[in-house]
C-alpha cells in the first residue's frame, strides 16, 4: 500500500473512531437522595421534588463482617448484604466502617444494589 492510501485509510478511521466516541449518550447525574427527601428516625419522607426514577429507601441493619473499599459486607440474620456507602461518606454521615460494629444504614435500592446515605452505630437492645 502506498502512503497517500495508508494516510487516508488513517483519516477514515480516526474519524469514524471520533464519531462513535461523540455517539454515545452522556451519564446521567447521579442520584442525590437529600434532594428527595428525608429519613425521619426510621421512616423515609420524600419532598416531591424528584421526577422519574425515583428510589426505594430502605433500612439495613446488622454486623459488618468484610469492608472492602467503598463496599461493606452486612450479615443479617437472613442472610448477607453488600452496601456501597459511597454516598454516606460522601455526606460524612459513616462513622468508623469496621469488622464487628453493628449498624444500621439508611438508603436507597437501585437495581439490586444498596446505597447507604447514613450509617450509624446499632444499640444492642434494638
Amino acid at each position: 500500500m502506498n502512503k497517500p492510501k495508508v494516510l487516508f485509510a488513517s483519516a477514515v478511521l480516526s474519524l469514524g473512531l471520533t464519531t462513535v466516541a461523540f455517539a454515545q449518550p452522556a451519564p446521567s447525574a447521579p442520584y442525590v437522595d437529600t434532594t428527595c427527601g428525608t429519613w425521619q428516625g426510621d421512616s423515609w419522607t420524600p419532598n416531591g421534588t424528584c421526577t422519574g426514577d425515583v428510589k426505594r429507601h430502605a433500612r439495613v441493619e446488622g454486623t459488618i463482617t468484610i469492608v472492602k473499599g467503598h463496599l461493606v459486607t452486612v450479615q443479617q440474620s437472613t442472610g448477607t448484604v453488600v452496601i456501597d456507602d459511597t454516598p454516606a461518606l460522601n455526606n460524612q454521615f459513616t462513622g468508623k466502617v469496621a469488622v464487628g460494629r453493628r449498624i444500621v444504614a439508611h438508603g436507597y435500592w437501585d437495581g439490586n444494589n444498596f446505597y447507604a446515605t447514613i450509617i450509624t452505630t446499632d444499640s444492642p437492645s434494638s
